[in-house]
């Protein structure tokens, strides 16, 4: 026995209250400065560069931004204890439509109209107030799951600093001829009155029904004849100009009864049949023939007075400015007619064709285009049927009347993807022709592709999928938006001349001649004075309306330079924060600071931002760091591809427990603070009268939903209180009702008057988004006091752990739970079984070493009890190579940014160290005295937990600070580090790794894996010990390393006996072999060749089948006269036992048990019960491990019969210091119990 004294470790508490605990380490890592102290050691060393993609806080984080947040914390925290420097800036994103769409909300305007008549210059002002309004929320969760980012230093991208760095880096596009000025048809949002990029575009597509139509254009010459068009936007109709045609098609003109029309030959029966009547074929010309055909258009907007209307042509004549057959290459045969209605307001490929005809002319730009639509998405006073009407509303009116003119021929829905505004998804995006300033990047994709093809990407596929097909289609950049809060286009154009220039900075601006910056910036003070934003100032002069007042002068010429009214899209910000975070190239030493820290080595997001973030990092990146920049620029040595990222881990999506997107208007989200802080919901109050359910006295009625988003039973004991009175609780009965709504709780008139609240206002019709906001006396908050919130750790451990980055994760509180269990929990159990025997023994692993300053996992070698690991038992051996190989893969896997890879790898381990080590360790630790066993067992559990908490420490950073302030601070005070995160990661010791050790005791534990499989299918209680159970290995080798481990796999498995069975000898015959094919992963393959090939199977040999499955991976088989291979992947081997066994069987063997229970036997389960409902009383008495009691047993002759001739045995497993057999000593209150079926009564008291 060691020396003993006062316990050296500090008691694992017994409750498990993990936010609590977190909340001191928050404390202990603010107070000591332990984040800053990370940086600080690591200074001079290598960096590790990692960028933030800056959120929006004008609104409240959601799970998915804790998703990214832990994602992006995992990798710096890993790579600082890799010895590297990282330092982390956070940043936030300030400008563009997220902005001014929340603001917009908030004033209750909507459109640019309202903005300007409320004012563009307090519009601005609460553009400021709105994007720092939950600072303080996203700071506290920030901080609350340990993401470790300087928020002081923080990049804003409204700052003058990042808004001059983006002018610089659009100045040097502006000199390579890479920034213009051009009339295009953008994807336009109406309401809004700005044009998207196609990025921005990517991010709003939704699926939605659309109105197909087939409307007949007749023929000028030919009434009675039609040109069937068809189209899913009715409302371009009225601004029709042309009818397009393919030239080389086969065009058929059919008798439609009443009419004559003219389509695509190949699209006449598809039309038929949507028609339902016969189409005989009157004519067939080819589509060149048809060219120059004038029709008359379905409305009559512009036809009226330009029907007739001609240009002259530049060989000589003159044609027709409308309303007339074009070819063009774009018209194809997967839908439709064939004959293609041209609006070139309104499509891109229609205005190509537009541009294309208008060269015809010899004045091109004489030739005008039709457009009945105003920028605000609403129909001008030339279509009186539908003026002032938003287009897509008009829709049914313009059919309407269509129909009535014998026009409309055919109607259905269509259902496909449309974009919407990707930050107002109730407004639909139109294609609209406008003119904007656009950066010419399809002029460098090819340099960009090749940039992308150097990044790692993780999932890989993302390469040359999602993102490599967004570069294959890409578009040149629509960069300007007609808005207000934004960085402005920094482009002064003169008023007489029409020379365009690019200002870089405000101090170029300065230097122009004749400027007025000043004057501007003393009227900004000046409005700004005694406001709140008046520390704004210096920032504000560089957005609108400010900017906008500053012109100078070109010596020698009239006018001014005037800044042009737009504003950049809010992405080439945050496309530009590589530099512009730190206000590259104006500020002082940003030269050498961005030189460091570019590219970066890592950067995550959720997928979306594919055509958001990871392409605008990308493009900007690409078209400015050219080698000629960067050599002028002085960056140094010279930047090859990839930038500015090298790897990117692509993130899924955040669903609930049913795989559906979360939407807190539904209802189906689980807010981040019910697993980080407290499991509490708020709820709108009903009465039975609103909810049409009878209420019960002192029983909370819920929807079954937010039961189960509780993670609480149906009939619970909860807490209900008001918010604002959370002192005044009152504890009822929760249950379910089908009826209930989310969000809503029913209650009775007395638990309404003693909490004081009133039905919401809103009734049965409220939504679930509108319950917080409920004044305080129709809603109530209710509480599960039983159970704690999982916490910070767990949060993060799931996204880890639950399944790849790049999958949607299936979150709730359940889930989180679940594998907090199976990895948090199961390690904290091992590490409060060490602390409580180790200061029972007083064991302390810095005795005869007080001063060590290496690993403790490598100071412990030079303490008093330790001795080499090959000397010890073959269980230490395993577990500590297993620790090493885990660290092997875990690393590896983190070096490729393998997330869940690296999870998976410590739940195993960890379940091998408590499953396994632990389970068959208990008796060493046990045991009296403190002899050498003893120690080893000590060591070895000291060693595998202390690097399991260096290696858990950037994914669980909570727990696993409090286990090394615990393990390993106090043993060493003063000269170990003083937080997991100042240490370093553990190096890989591949001396301790055996791998030969590892497969056999991984088959060792695959065949009792089996063994209690064997139990569990045939309802064999583990408890009830069996006479033998044999072991048919799959390969002769592994014989003799598995016959040494034939003792404990008796143990495990509890039973008597357990013999090495050979494959092909009479023992083995119990058992009979099954292949067969599986279904699933076959069936779509084989088609009507499965009956066949089961049938193949059937009739086969069994036990030649699976011998070849186990030495080949597959099966070959002749299936009616054609030779056939199936892979192990597409078969499944039965393993069936004869009466009086149970068999299972797996790669590595077959395990059969006899099954026979003797009356012996019987009487050895007995006791085996009787142990495990003592053991189930302590733990009810909450009895210490070293706790003695008195026992008592009572029950029929063969119980007392039993328990009597096991007494040695029962008091030695429970620590019973008296043992009573009979019903002396018994009080009668017992409760009647029973044992295996017998009839008993039990007491246990404390000694």
């Amino acid at each position: 026995m060691s020396e003993k004294s006062s316990p050296l470790f500090d008691a694992v508490p017994v409750e498990m209250d993990f936010p609590a605990e977190e909340r001191r380490i928050l404390a202990f890592w603010k107070e000591r400065g332990i984040f800053e102290k990370s940086l600080k050691a690591n200074e001079g060393a290598k960096s590790f560069v990692f960028y933030e993609g800056p959120p929006t806080a004008n609104g409240l984080p959601h799970n998915g931004h804790v998703l990214t947040r832990v994602i992006k914390d995992l990798f710096p925290r890993y790579q600082t204890m890799r010895g590297h420097y990282v330092p982390r800036k956070a940043g936030w994103d300030t400008h563009g439509l997220p902005v001014e769409v929340e603001v917009e909300k908030e004033l209750r305007i909507h459109g640019k109209a309202e903005i300007e008549k409320y004012g563009v210059e307090p519009f601005t002002e609460r553009c400021i107030e709105s994007v720092f309004r939950y600072t303080a929320e996203w700071e506290r969760l920030t901080q609350r799951i340990g993401f470790w980012v300087d928020l002081n230093e923080a990049y804003v991208t409204y700052h003058r600093g990042f808004v001059q760095s983006v002018w610089w880096a659009l100045s040097e596009l502006f000199k390579k001829g890479l920034l213009y000025q051009g009339h295009k048809v953008v994807w336009w949002w109406p309401r809004g009155g700005t044009a998207l990029s196609a990025a921005e575009v990517g991010l709003g597509y939704k699926t939605v029904d659309d109105p197909s139509v087939y409307v007949a254009f007749p023929l000028r010459d030919a009434p009675d004849t039609s040109l069937l068009i068809w189209t899913t936007t009715p409302w371009t109709l009225p601004s029709n100009m042309y009818a397009a045609v393919n030239p080389s098609v086969d065009y058929v003109t059919v008798d439609a009864g009443d009419r004559k029309l003219i389509l695509a030959a190949a699209l006449r029966e598809d039309l038929a049949k949507k028609l339902k009547k016969d189409l005989p074929v009157l004519a067939t010309q080819k589509g060149q023939e048809l060219v120059g055909k004038r029709y008359t258009p379905p409305f009559d907007t512009y036809f009226a007075k330009d029907a007739d209307a001609t240009l002259p042509l530049k060989d000589g004549g003159t044609d027709t400015v409308a309303w007339r057959v074009m070819a063009a290459d774009f018209v194809t045969l997967d839908s439709g007619t064939g004959i293609v209605h041209t609006a070139p307001a309104f499509g891109e490929d229609d205005y190509r064709a537009f541009r294309k005809d208008s060269q015809r002319f010899q004045d091109p730009d004489a030739l005008e285009m039709r457009c009945a639509v105003k920028p605000d998405g609403t129909f001008s006073e030339e279509v009186p049927l539908v003026a002032g009407r938003f287009v897509k509303d008009a829709d049914k009116d313009l059919q309407r009347n269509l129909k009535e003119r014998g026009l409309l021929i055919h109607t259905e829905q269509y259902r496909h993807e449309y974009p919407f505004c990707w930050r107002a998804d109730e407004d639909p995006l139109i294609q609209y022709a406008r003119p904007a300033w656009y950066i010419r990047t399809t002029s460098v994709i090819e340099e960009a592709k090749k940039n992308n093809q150097h990044v790692n990407w993780v999932p890989e596929n993302i390469k040359d999928g999602r993102f490599g097909d967004f570069l294959d289609n890409n578009v040149d950049w629509a960069l300007s938006r007609e808005r207000y809060w934004g960085t402005p286009l920094p482009l002064w154009i003169h008023s007489e001349t029409g020379e365009t220039e690019a200002v870089p900075s405000l101090a170029e601006l300065r230097t122009k001649p004749g400027n007025n910056v000043a004057a501007v910036e003393a009227e900004l003070k000046a409005f700004l004075a005694g406001k709140p934003h008046e520390s704004n100032s210096e920032h504000l002069l560089v957005h609108k309306p400010w900017i906008d007042k500053v012109t100078y002068e070109k010596p020698g010429a009239g006018g001014k330079f005037q800044r042009v009214p737009e504003v950049v899209d809010v992405w080439f910000d945050s496309g530009c924060m590589p530099f512009a975070q730190w206000g590259f190239p104006h500020a002082e030493g940003s030269k050498e600071t961005f030189n460091r820290a570019f590219p970066a080595d890592f950067i995550s997001e959720a997928i979306d931002q594919t055509r958001g973030w990871f392409y605008s990092l990308l493009m900007v990146s690409t078209l400015v760091f050219d080698e000629e920049t960067q050599q002028r620029m002085g960056l140094t040595p010279k930047r090859e591809w990839p930038m500015p990222y090298k790897s990117c881990i692509v993130l899924g999506h955040v669903s609930d427990k049913e795989g559906k997107k979360e939407s807190k208007s539904k209802g189906n989200y689980t807010p981040p603070e019910i697993i980080l802080d407290e499991v509490r919901m708020d709820f709108a109050v009903l009465t039975a009268t609103e909810a049409g359910v009878p209420a019960e006295p002192g029983v909370a009625l819920i929807a079954r939903e937010d039961l189960e988003g509780l993670d609480t039973q149906e009939g619970a004991r909860v807490q209900l209180f008001r918010a604002d009175r959370p002192d005044k609780a009152v504890t009822v009965t929760v249950k379910v009702h089908k009826k209930l709504k989310r969000r809503v709780v029913l209650l009775a008139p007395a638990e309404l008057q003693a909490l004081d609240v009133k039905p919401s206002a809103r009734g049965a019709d409220v939504m679930p988004v509108e319950v917080p906001r409920l004044p305080a006396g129709e809603r109530v908050v209710l509480k599960d006091p039983a159970t704690k919130a999982p916490g910070a750790d767990a949060f993060r451990w799931f996204f880890y752990a639950a399944s790849p980055t790049w999958s949607n994760t299936r979150h709730s509180l359940a889930n989180v739970r679940l594998l907090q269990k199976d990895f948090q929990v199961k390690l904290r159990n091992v590490y409060s079984f060490f602390t409580i025997y180790a200061n029972i023994d007083g064991f302390n692993p810095a005795k005869g070493n007080p001063g060590a300053k290496e690993a403790p996992w490598l100071a412990i070698r030079k303490s008093e009890g330790w001795r080499e690991v090959k000397a010890r038992p073959v269980l230490d051996r395993w577990i500590l190579s297993e620790v090493q190989l885990t660290l092997r893969d875990v690393a590896k896997a983190l070096d490729t940014y393998q997330v869940y890879d690296a999870a998976q790898r410590m739940v195993a381990l960890v379940d091998a160290l408590s499953n396994w080590y632990l389970r068959r360790s208990r008796e060493r630790f046990w045991a009296p005295g403190f002899e050498q066993d003893k120690q080893d067992a000590y060591f070895t559990l000291y060693e595998a937990l202390t690097t399991i908490t260096a290696l858990s420490a950037p994914f669980i950073p909570f727990f696993t600070d409090d286990m090394w302030g615990n393990l390993v601070v106090k043993p060493w005070p003063g000269t170990q580090p003083e937080s997991v995160h100042l240490a370093r990661f553990p190096d890989v010791e591949a001396s301790l790794i055996d791998e030969g050790l590892a497969a056999e005791m991984g088959a060792v534990r695959e065949l009792v894996s089996l063994g209690l499989k064997v139990r569990t299918d045939n309802r064999l209680k583990v408890r009830q010990p069996l006479s033998r159970a044999d072991v048919i290995l799959s390969r002769r080798e592994l014989s003799e390393r598995v016959a040494v481990y034939q003792e404990l796999i008796s143990d495990e498995l509890n039973v008597h006996t357990v013999k090495l069975v050979e494959p092909g000898g009479p023992e083995a015959d119990v058992v009979r072999y099954r292949v067969r094919p599986n279904l699933r992963a076959m069936g779509s393959r084989l088609g009507p060749k499965l009956a066949p090939v089961r049938k193949a199977f059937d009739s086969g040999d069994g036990r030649a089948l699976h011998h070849e499955l186990l030495q080949t991976g597959k099966v070959a088989l002749n299936v009616g006269g054609e030779d056939m291979v199936f892979p192990a992947e597409e078969l499944e081997t039965l393993v069936e036992a004869q009466p009086g066994y149970a068999a299972a069987g797996s790669g590595v063997g077959v395990v059969v048990l006899h099954t026979q229970l003797t009356p012996a036997l019987e009487d050895e389960g007995l006791v085996r019960e009787l142990l495990a409902r003592v053991q189930g009383s302590r733990k009810d008495l909450n009895l210490g491990y070293t706790d003695r009691i008195r026992l008592w047993v009572d029950g029929d002759e063969r119980v007392k019969r039993v328990v009597t001739a096991a007494r040695a045995e029962i008091e030695r497993e429970t620590l019973a210091s008296e043992l009573h057999v009979g019903p002396e000593g018994l009080t009668g209150t017992e409760q009647e119990d029973s044992l295996n079926g017998l009839p008993a009564r039990l007491r246990v008291e404390r000694v």
